[in-house]
């Protein structure tokens, strides 16, 4: 290491604690899919998707989240400079460069995307408090008024207030920087999350019908175990619900300390994000059985119809829509916040752009795009994650496993901890999550998206 490359790395913003880096990964995991698509999934396939995800949860959990993380912390840098350094190993560092950008520029159309859904949220939110998101009726038969109230938010300049709002929240946590905005957010905000959960859990045990709900999510009916799409839903659920795109990951894990263990904190944000999607399940599969549905769809329109329509035929809903929005809201923020940090940190990086500069530049960009694609942020969305997604995790993996080699990423994963990692982890990032990325990418197109 040079002088110069000291000097920046002691300059360079980082986590203080080894909790606040879990707890900000942690918060980048979960997100929508743990909220509208896991509890639809598991109302769908019963306990066979719950076996089918976890063991996909696993494999991915110890390979592809242990190698972004050590990717990131090695190169000490986000998705650009890490796969410039891969292949400048080999003379080819412009082409890093340019494959670089891929997934920094995917996590920047993502968060585009992903702006346009908290700010949705945010309009939820305030709808609770107000009382005007239940004021469509309690006749869980008839979702229509709730229907066209998310149709009028979800056109295109339908929702402009509080999509700013949402950017505005979003960017003043990041332009306070990694320690002091980021990891401090993320302190208050996860453990907040998973109390308010947890209470909703306790609350709709209590309703009648609830149980139907429980019986069909611990059933595990063999048939299912059958259905080939069903286990491609569930690898595309665990793919892409713990964040692994060759981008936010990355940029995380270059923050952490050396003295840090990334296998340790790697198997925590799994656990952690699976406990999420499971208390996000035991909410909203119990309280639907309660109506008579055991079977749903998941996406925007669990959310912003069937459920709002839900919570105002509930006991006590408008107090129940609160807490669950709010709890939504920060696993929303927290996504964000992950998915903008990539462009912001590459600003840094590369172009020398203070950490506020940085900052008001993506801001101006994320804000009047996400303001122009309202009316499409759907098929923007699918695009992103079908397509950039799997790609920028397939060529992290790549560069980092087959361009590095065996040696460099063991040296990577085995920083920090008191053992060296085992013979184990090589062949299984290579080779295993590196062919679950290709499956991830073309199935994902076959079947017009799975995560």
């Amino acid at each position: 290491m040079t002088k110069q490359q000291g000097a920046a790395d002691a300059a360079r913003d980082a986590w203080r604690s080894k909790w606040g880096f879990i707890l900000a990964c942690i918060g980048s995991a979960v997100g929508m899919g743990n909220i509208w698509l896991f509890p639809s999934r598991v109302a769908k396939y019963g306990g066979a998707f719950l076996i089918a995800y976890l063991i996909f949860d696993i494999v991915i959990g110890f390979s592809g989240v242990i190698g972004e993380m050590s990717f990131g912390r090695a190169a000490r840098t986000g998705p650009v400079g890490a796969f410039e350094q891969a292949c400048a190993s080999r003379g080819k560092k412009r082409v890093g460069t340019a494959i670089g950008m891929l997934p920094m520029v995917g996590a920047l159309a993502l968060a585009i995307g992903y702006s346009v859904v908290v700010g949705w949220i945010f309009k939820y939110l305030f709808g609770a408090f107000t009382g005007s998101a239940l004021a469509y009726g309690a006749d869980v038969s008839d979702v229509s008024g709730y229907e066209q109230a998310f149709g009028q938010t979800a056109a295109a300049f339908g929702n402009n207030m509080w999509l700013i709002i949402a950017l505005v929240v979003t960017f003043v946590i990041m332009a306070l920087g990694i320690a002091g905005g980021i990891e401090r957010a993320n302190k208050i905000m996860i453990p907040l999350f998973y109390a308010l959960f947890i209470g909703l859990v306790i609350y709709v045990g209590f309703q009648d019908g609830a149980s139907n709900g429980y019986r069909w999510m611990f059933t595990v009916d063999p048939e299912m175990l059958k259905k080939p799409e069903m286990w491609v839903y569930a690898l595309g659920q665990s793919f892409f619900s713990l964040s692994l795109a060759g981008n936010g990951t990355i940029i995380y894990g270059s923050y952490l300390s050396d003295k840090e263990d990334i296998v340790s904190s790697a198997w925590k944000v799994a656990l952690f994000d699976t406990l999420a999607a499971m208390l996000a399940a035991l909410v909203i599969v119990p309280a639907m059985a309660a109506t008579g549905r055991t079977a749903f769809d998941g996406g925007p329109g669990l959310m912003f119809i069937y459920l709002p329509n839900l919570f105002a035929a509930m006991p006590g809903g408008q107090i129940v829509m609160i807490i669950f929005f709010l709890a939504v809201l920060i696993a929303g923020l927290t996504s964000l916040v992950n998915l903008f940090e990539a462009p912001v940190a590459t600003l840094q990086d590369h172009l020398h752009f203070s950490r506020a500069g940085a900052v008001v530049v993506i801001a101006i960009i994320g804000s009047i795009v996400s303001l122009c694609i309202q009316g499409i942020v759907s098929d923007w969305m699918d695009f992103v994650s079908i397509y950039v997604c799997p790609l920028g995790a397939g060529l992290a993996g790549i560069l980092f496993a087959w361009v590095w080699g065996r040696e460099k990423v063991e040296d990577a994963v085995s920083l920090g901890r008191a053992r060296r990692v085992g013979g184990w982890y090589y062949p299984l990032y290579k080779y295993v999550f590196c062919g679950l990325t290709m499956a991830v990418f073309l199935l994902g197109i076959a079947y017009g998206g799975i995560g």
